[in-house]
């Protein structure tokens, strides 16, 4: 199958348990909940969604015929040195990445040294062999995905409270202050929910206030 990139890129990883880590991005476009028109923003599942997935129009973004050509296209922009004890690291997003995120993929990821993680609404079965598996449900998003690495909430969202997932089998928890005008508000929400149910970690999207992609 043909991949659908609206975007690559190196750089730091910026929220959740691997904060700070060297990473290529893979941003796939298209996604099951939003169709990322402007013009749909209302309608969509998740209406705060901060990232524009239109198209294969972004920087390192294009189509690829086949899954050596996208590895190989990810494995040129790794440009770190790193020892053999650090694989490099690729971070597949989007979007809704498992809609194109197969086994043929994971497999061409691998072969060239890659740890392959995904970031997901949890509403598509993934592949097999995803080394870390980020799950980022949405209210009014059926789950498929239960288990995994990190559960990762964006909070507050009324109808998708962090007890309702508490109890699924996810290694980490980590609660993500909602984006937009009340960020400074969800903030301090978010600190007084960790504290007071320590499960949960905070993670902030770091990315954003050091000027990173």
């Amino acid at each position: 199958m043909s991949y659908a990139v609206k975007e690559t890129y190196y750089t730091l990883q910026g929220e959740g348990v691997h904060t700070g880590r060297a990473a290529v991005f893979c941003r796939f476009s298209g996604c099951n909940l939003w169709s990322g028109r402007e013009t749909d923003r209302a309608t969509a599942v998740c209406p705060f969604c901060d990232t524009d997935f239109v198209s294969t129009d972004g920087p390192g973004g294009g189509r690829f015929e086949t899954a050596d050509a996208l590895a190989d296209h990810v494995a040129g922009m790794w440009t770190a040195r790193a020892p053999e004890a650090q694989p490099p690291f690729v971070v597949c997003t989007g979007g809704e990445p498992l809609l194109q995120l197969d086994n043929a993929l994971v497999n061409a990821f691998h072969r060239r040294g890659f740890e392959v993680a995904v970031e997901t609404n949890g509403t598509v079965a993934p592949p097999d062999g995803l080394d870390w598996v980020c799950v980022s449900p949405k209210a009014g998003a059926e789950l498929v995905i239960r288990a995994g690495d990190e559960l990762k909430l964006v909070y507050p969202q009324p109808e998708a409270p962090p007890e309702r997932f508490a109890g699924l089998a996810f290694d980490h928890f980590s609660l993500q202050p909602m984006d937009g005008p009340d960020l400074e508000a969800n903030t301090r929400r978010s600190i007084e929910y960790c504290l007071r149910y320590p499960r949960w970690r905070l993670s902030l999207q770091t990315h954003k206030l050091i000027g990173l992609p």
